[in-house]
């Protein structure tokens, strides 16, 4: 059974397909293509897309650049996937909306729950920009905020190249064992490395449900989005 409405986190670094970094157009397609799916099926879509091809505030910060700078600078890069993710949708005939958390009026809308509401109610997909606004929070704490704000009945967590929440990473640890299913208390607990322990906070105090998966194998996505089970790792 599909859900009726959805948040969809998905990863910056996706998008730059197999390039170095930036957006191909063609993985955005591809994505967009999946989200067209889902949204045919009758579901109410909003989405929280990463920054990752183009900057990382929290690594630049590391190496030395000032943090706030550093996070602001990955907020705005979160506005260009933002747009790149609408103009491949509407090229789909999908009526699209970017609504972004720091002010860029001439390029998207700011952001208003009770108008994000009524843009969801219209069958619009909502892309959510600009993370929640401030410093220190990851885009997986933007993802849970807005998820709860507009009362999503899921979580969707589209990972780049990652099947699911391992106990371990996966990409260096050839032993590392997938979660098929977890509770909330387990992700704190174990303080697992799928999202920020704030993030995991704020859905463990909402009581929303969580899937994670690879977003990077064909169809995953819309199989997702319409309650396919089998995929990933879910979190309630």
């Amino acid at each position: 059974m599909s859900y009726k409405r959805i948040l969809l986190k998905l990863s910056g670094e996706a998008l730059k397909g197999n390039t170095e970094f930036g957006i191909d157009p063609r993985t955005v397609r591809d994505i967009a293509e999946e989200i067209k799916a889902a949204h045919d099926a009758g579901i109410q879509i909003g989405i929280v897309v990463g920054g990752g091809n183009m900057w990382r505030g929290k690594t630049a910060s590391e190496l030395g650049m000032e943090r706030v700078q550093a996070d602001y600078m990955g907020m705005l890069a979160t506005v260009l996937n933002g747009l790149a993710i609408q103009d491949s949708l509407e090229h789909l005939g999908i009526e699209t909306r970017v609504m972004s958390a720091i002010a860029a009026q001439q390029a998207v809308e700011p952001y208003i729950r009770r108008r994000a509401l009524r843009h969801l109610e219209k069958n619009r997909v909502v892309v959510f920009v600009g993370g929640t606004g401030q410093p220190y929070f990851s885009t997986d704490t933007a993802a849970a905020v807005r998820c709860a704000e507009i009362g999503a009945e899921v979580m969707l967590m589209a990972k780049n190249g990652v099947e699911g929440v391992y106990d371990s990473d996966p990409r260096k640890n050839s032993d590392a064992k997938m979660f098929k299913s977890l509770t909330h208390e387990d992700l704190l607990n174990k303080q697992l490395a799928v999202m920020d322990l704030t993030a995991a906070s704020l859905l463990k105090d909402n009581k929303i449900e969580v899937r994670v998966f690879n977003m990077n194998t064909k169809g995953n996505i819309t199989k997702v989005c319409l309650g396919d089970n089998t995929l990933g790792t879910i979190i309630k």
